[in-house]
């Protein structure tokens, strides 16, 4: 072999050895661009199958502006439990807003607060469980007569109350909704009167004791009161610790406190308690809790009525 056929050979040689080391680094750098893509895989908690599966959430979050676990959980084949699972990972990085018993439409051009994201929106919570919410009212009303005075909280269950109670004479009502209180003003026969305090504009209520005077000086014959969580142990409670103060007072100027709780609400707490089954006279439910759970509360001492039976 010639000088020069060898010095090519070598030459080609090297080209190869080197073509081969760029080869392997570029293998190896791919390798460990792959390990940190799965070790922020990993890091996020989120493998494809979830970011697939959070993705049609947020679209039909999208679509329906409101879900529930149940929904999603058929919609997509999976447990309920990794569902919520979801929702709690949505909810951290606000892609949605977590609620009881399933999740609401975030809309990204109006970024809430987290005291905000649990006192959300009125409208959306009157939105949820709006059935259950109407069983409820219609089995209240026939609580109320002439001449008394009551007291709803801003809850939207007791709105739903609120807007049975034209065709009644000299009846007063104490409230700390404002929704309900502009609905009342007009109806004959109902005088409305609002507590004092702060102005929460998410859940469309007045918050704190400024009307503490006010209530020490006034008697109400029935308190209708929701809540956020209801328990044999906890009782009644609810996110805003100054709603709940509120309540409380409210629960001690009245003759009579009757719980407006759906059958969602039943086995969860909130924050602040502000009535324990003590307190309570009467718990009225909806259709959809389960004889098992009812008797449990029923064996606490607690008075429930089922809506329609």
């Amino acid at each position: 072999m010639t000088s020069n056929k060898k010095t090519q050979a070598i030459e080609n040689t090297g080209f190869i050895y080197l073509f081969e080391l760029l080869y392997i680094y570029a293998m190896l750098c791919d390798k460990n661009m792959y390990a940190k893509i799965q070790q922020k895989s990993k890091e996020r908690g989120k493998s494809m199958l979830q970011l697939e599966r959070q993705q049609k959430i947020l679209d039909y979050l999208k679509e329906n502006r409101k879900a529930t676990t149940n929904e999603l959980s058929e919609l997509l084949g999976v447990s309920t439990t990794t569902i919520r699972t979801d929702l709690n990972q949505m909810d951290k990085e606000k892609l949605l807003t977590k609620t009881h018993g399933g999740a609401i439409y975030k809309d990204k051009t109006h970024d809430m607060t987290d005291l905000t994201s649990r006192a959300y929106l009125f409208h959306d919570r009157a939105l949820e469980n709006k059935e259950a919410k109407e069983e409820i009212a219609n089995e209240a009303i026939k609580l109320v007569s002439d001449h008394m005075c009551i007291f709803l909280d801003a809850s939207s269950t007791a709105y739903t109350l609120g807007m049975k109670l034209s065709g009644f004479t000299e009846l007063t009502v104490i409230t700390n909704g404002i929704n309900l209180a502009l609905e009342l003003k007009d109806i004959p026969g109902v005088t409305v009167i609002l507590t004092g305090g702060i102005v929460t504009s998410a859940s469309a209520s007045i918050e704190g004791l400024l009307g503490a005077d006010l209530l020490k000086k006034i008697h109400t014959d029935i308190a209708f009161v929701s809540a956020r969580g209801f328990s044999v142990e906890d009782g009644l409670t609810d996110f805003s610790i100054y709603e709940a103060d509120l309540k409380h007072m409210c629960i001690k100027a009245s003759a009579k406190t009757v719980a407006l709780v759906d059958h969602t609400k039943f086995d969860t707490t909130s924050i602040s308690s502000y009535a324990s089954l003590d307190d309570i006279n009467m718990v009225i439910t909806d259709s959809g809790i389960s004889p098992e759970t009812a008797d449990i509360y029923e064996k606490a001492g607690t008075d429930i009525v089922i809506s329609g039976i």
